[in-house]
């Protein structure tokens, strides 16, 4: 199945999706570029990043759905949206570096947006709702992952944080007021501000998924 069964889609639904798979791709940009800025790399380098962050998730969704070429790749708007995101960040760093913490805002809203988007794809081909909760978390987890793998850090997912679980709840949203016919007007806003809420409110109270160690005295 191919990326024109979209086209099955209502006009709506699909100026939707690209609205906020576009949205998603500039967010998840200024956080690749800001996280490279701050190593220290050029600006080959920032822009590099930053369209390897911004699409990498979206490429792995297309790959695993079989819908090919990927539109990371095969789009000219998501090149341009990624690279107008890292010229920004270079070019007006003094005012995105305002906003508290802008790494993990840009990353938090990037991360709610792709969660959606990627359920959203999933079931606009045609696959079932396991398979679009799955391909969302991984769509909104990737470029993150594909980030940190770039700038040598550990990922935030192998990390305590409430990442991919708050990708999974927005994807679950998502998911279940499509199946249930639920508030179609709405639903992706809930679905995207219940993810962004749960990440950024996890961020700021440090609450952390449960960690398990093995006590002194244990045998390995």
């Amino acid at each position: 199945m191919s990326f024109d069964a979209l086209a099955l889609a209502s006009l709506n639904d699909r100026w939707l999706f690209t609205f906020l798979d576009l949205t998603g791709t500039f967010a998840f940009a200024i956080s690749g570029a800001l996280a490279a800025r701050d190593r220290g790399l050029d600006s080959f380098g920032i822009m590099v990043v930053a369209f390897t962050v911004a699409c990498g998730g979206g490429v792995l969704r297309d790959l695993c759905l079989g819908a090919v070429p990927p539109a990371g790749m095969s789009d000219w708007r998501y090149l341009a949206v990624a690279l107008l995101a890292a010229l920004l960040t270079m070019l007006a760093h003094t005012l995105v570096e305002r906003l508290a913490h802008p790494v993990l805002l840009f990353d938090s809203l990037g991360l709610a947006l792709f969660a959606v988007t990627g359920a959203q794809k999933a079931l606009i081909l045609g696959h079932n709702a396991e398979v679009a909760v799955l391909l969302g978390m991984v769509t909104a987890v990737g470029g993150g992952v594909t980030r940190d793998v770039l700038l040598n850090r550990v990922p935030v997912i192998l990390q305590r944080e409430i990442y991919a679980s708050a990708a999974m709840v927005g994807a679950m949203i998502e998911v279940a007021g499509q199946r249930l016919d639920w508030w179609p007007q709405g639903r992706t806003w809930v679905a995207l501000g219940t993810c962004f809420a749960l990440r950024w409110l996890s961020l700021r109270y440090r609450w952390n998924m449960p960690r398990f160690v093995k006590r002194s005295g244990e045998p390995e």
